[in-house]
């Protein structure tokens, strides 16, 4: 690891304005940060600790949701009663990332800041355009099993690691953001994590003096919840496919959904055309085959992750046929 300086900010604006200056890197739980610092993966000249700032709370909104502050702890977001009898597919998401240990140190704004846990990121040795613009994709010719099947491009073909960023995603979440010149910002989830395209290396679209402040979920929509996470081993693994789901169905026909899915993509996934080609129609095979077929449209392995497309099939089927049954 090599050295750094470290200051503790007073204010969310005294800590966007020292973001903002070169070499500078935020920290608060530090769970995936301090790991890619070991590895020389991230080398901040400062940092940026932002763990004592009043951020932790949350709170009710007038519209009937629930703002989160940016420093909540994911543990204690899973627990939240207001979160498991509500926003249960975020309680879901939120206990199938990680560990326990992890989950006491991660915070709300680190887990949809998080970074790719492609191998060839991690490796300095290799080439990898999201570390070092302009040097390859090792992970296109390579070892690519968990690698994205949606949404990539010929500069990067990795996944985004977040659980709870698809639970959000599907819950229509909105980022609030403060910067240093106290301008504050909401931006909504499918427009916070952008696609690789030509410039892999800009993961969001957050600005160099911002600093997130809180996420706001609107009210709960209507139907069940539910949280699926296809992984190589039972726990303390990333996602090979998971879908967050909230479907109604009543008298045997879908009456709203949404399906947003992990594992497949460099962001949170979804499909808004085939939510709205399931409503109104009955709940049966046929139609959520029809869901997955657009879902998947244009979807593409790249050799060691061809087998995402039918397992992405197969999930949101076993999904919505149990949204079915509950």
């Amino acid at each position: 690891m090599k050295a750094f300086t470290y200051e503790r900010p007073g204010t969310v604006e005294q800590a966007a304005a020292a973001a903002s200056q070169p070499g500078a890197k935020i920290i608060a739980g530090g769970t995936n940060l301090l790991d890619l610092m070991k590895l020389q993966v991230e080398t901040p000249q400062r940092l940026i600790d932002v763990s004592r700032l009043p951020l932790d709370r949350i709170e009710e909104t007038p519209e009937g949701g629930l703002r989160i502050g940016a420093l909540v702890r994911n543990s204690d977001l899973a627990a939240e009663p207001r979160v498991r009898r509500r926003y249960g597919v975020l309680s879901r998401a939120l206990l199938a990332g990680a560990s326990a240990q992890l989950r006491n140190k991660a915070t709300t704004a680190g887990n949809l800041l998080q970074r790719t846990r492609c191998s060839y990121f991690y490796d300095i040795t290799q080439p990898c355009n999201k570390r070092q613009p302009g040097s390859g994709c090792a992970a296109l010719g390579g070892f690519n099993r968990i690698h994205a099947v949606l949404g990539a491009s010929s500069q990067c073909i990795a996944t985004h690691p977040s659980d709870m960023a698809v639970a959000m995603r599907a819950l229509d979440a909105r980022i609030e953001t403060v910067s240093a010149d106290g301008r504050a910002r909401a931006i909504p989830i499918e427009a916070f994590h952008r696609l690789p395209g030509a410039t892999p290396q800009v993961e969001t679209d957050l600005q160099p003096d911002e600093v997130i402040t809180s996420v706001t979920l609107p009210p709960p929509p209507p139907g069940v919840q539910i949280y699926r996470k296809v992984r190589d081993r039972a726990s303390y693994a990333f996602a090979l496919v998971s879908v967050a789901a909230v479907v109604a169905v009543s008298d045997g026909r879908v009456r709203s959904a949404r399906m947003a899915f992990g594992g497949l993509a460099p962001k949170p996934w979804r499909v808004v055309g085939a939510e709205e080609g399931l409503v109104d129609r009955t709940a049966v095979a046929d139609s959520f085959n029809a869901a997955a077929d657009a879902v998947l449209e244009g979807a593409r392995g790249h050799g060691g992750n061809d087998f995402k497309i039918p397992l992405a099939r197969r999930t949101l089927c076993a999904v919505l046929a149990e949204i079915t049954q509950a």
